[in-house]
């Protein structure tokens, strides 16, 4: 590990589960996810909506339902992570809510609602289900055989939006990849944690930095290509980014070089200008990017980002509030890729903060968790779950800010998007599981009795 180890507690230190302040975190939750639906009620026909007092009553007896697992499956869990996943997946909901509105003929969030309760649901099993997270170690190659399937699937299917991401079947659509991610991550954690000593003390010197073995590194590589291959096939590029993102960020946390890092910014450069360049799907988004007012001057209107800096220029400090914005115009991704640009409209720059402090606030709590579990599988599992969030919401801020190229996916709870919803949902359990192994107490090992009786024999 990079950062400085910290141990669990010690065998037989109390330890509080603090489940009432999670209970407690979760009303109020609920209750601003509910404000912000009344407000938009408010603000778009000048009277809360009748449906106001329903919809609290089934966001709340959700998160209750996910408390009470957790309370009885994992009562050790950090009472951060949940709280989080109600209010970000709550705020979602009156945001997606807000912009049907403007879309009477497109109603986005009953389904959203329905996704989110199947998300919640798949949580509660997760939970109560999976009683030790070791158990997946034993299911690596079972995950990257399942991950690689599932992003084959959608390459027989027809592009939309440019991109070979979804399966269509009937009125029923949802995106391998998301659920992809979540087994690579299995993977990589099982697969590093295995091969942990082989990584970090074998293979070859080059100047200042120490490789390992083709041996050890080929097949774990070899994954990785084959992913990130097929998601080029696809013309995935933002879930491509996430792929290459969690491969080095977990081989840098399982050998401690920094070497990796730089190793990674340079094959992500030189990977990002040759699809940009060739590609031309991405090349328009590329365009797009290093000049955002082109079609402005050229007299054809404003293209998604520039109505996206539009919105986010409008909000300036405290926003318009919530119901009052136009960030619709920003035309059919307004509810998924770009639904971040309603927020930083409505919300203001105080609300868009508070929203990307909730974010570093879930992904650090993933990260200490990783810091507390002595397993190396487990660390590197919850650091590559936390670390799955934080790549979403910076390849995705970073596109509808400008900052980077857009790339297509959804921001994590916030964005319509089903299969999105429910793969967090799974993060979410798979960290509480983790989380709640980290803070239980230790039992005395049969090792350590042994030492005492070592040291009390020399005594």
């Amino acid at each position: 590990m990079t950062a400085p180890r910290t141990d669990a507690p010690p065998p037989g230190a109390p330890v509080p589960k603090r489940r009432g302040v999670e209970l407690s975190l979760l009303v109020c939750a609920v209750l601003i996810s509910v404000y912000g639906y009344a407000a938009v009620g408010l603000a778009r026909g000048g009277a809360v909506p009748p449906d106001a007092a329903r919809y609290g009553a089934g966001l709340g007896l959700l998160a209750l339902i996910a408390h009470l697992a957790v309370r009885f499956g994992a009562p050790y869990a950090d009472p951060l992570l949940l709280p989080i996943a109600v209010l970000l997946n709550g705020l979602g909901l009156a945001l997606i809510h807000r912009l049907d509105l403007e879309t009477p003929y497109d109603l986005a969030a009953p389904t959203q609602l329905i996704w989110s309760a199947l998300g919640v649901t798949l949580f509660i099993l997760v939970v109560l289900l999976l009683r030790d997270h070791r158990t997946l170690q034993g299911y690596a190659y079972v995950s990257v055989a399942a991950a690689l399937a599932l992003m084959l699937l959608p390459v027989f299917f027809p592009a939309v939006n440019g991109a070979r991401i979804w399966i269509r079947i009937g009125g029923l659509s949802f995106q391998p990849g998301e659920f992809a991610k979540i087994l690579l991550a299995v993977f990589f954690a099982a697969y590093l944690s295995a091969n942990l000593n082989a990584l970090v003390y074998t293979g070859r010197r080059i100047w200042k930095f120490q490789f390992p073995s083709g041996r050890v590194l080929g097949p774990v590589v070899a994954i990785w290509l084959l992913s990130v291959g097929v998601l080029v096939l696809e013309r995935d590029l933002g879930t491509s980014l996430l792929f290459f993102g969690l491969f080095v960020i977990m081989l840098y946390v399982a050998t401690g070089r920094t070497g990796w890092i730089a190793v990674g910014l340079v094959l992500a450069s030189a990977g990002a200008f040759l699809v940009g360049s060739l590609e031309p799907h991405v090349h328009g988004r590329v365009q797009d990017w290093l000049d955002p007012f082109a079609s402005i001057r050229a007299g054809e209107g404003p293209g998604q980002l520039a109505q996206s800096l539009f919105s986010f220029a409008a909000g300036g400090m405290l926003g318009t509030g919530l119901g009052l914005g136009h960030s619709v115009l920003i035309g059919f991704a307004a509810k998924s890729d770009f639904i971040l640009a309603t927020a930083g409209e409505e919300l203001g720059l105080v609300g868009l903060t508070a929203l990307f402090l909730l974010y570093a606030l879930f992904v650090g709590r993933g990260y200490r968790a990783g810091l507390l579990l002595r397993d190396p599988f487990g660390r590197l599992l919850a650091i590559g779950l936390a670390s799955i969030v934080a790549l979403q919401v910076f390849v995705i801020a970073g596109g509808v800010m400008g900052l980077i190229p857009l790339t297509g996916m959804a921001m994590p709870f916030l964005a319509q998007g089903g299969s999105s919803v429910v793969t967090n949902w799974v993060i979410v359990a798979l960290l509480v599981r983790v989380s709640d192994s980290a803070r239980a107490p230790r039992p005395e090992s049969a090792d350590t009795g042994e030492l005492e009786r070592v040291k009390e024999g020399a005594a």
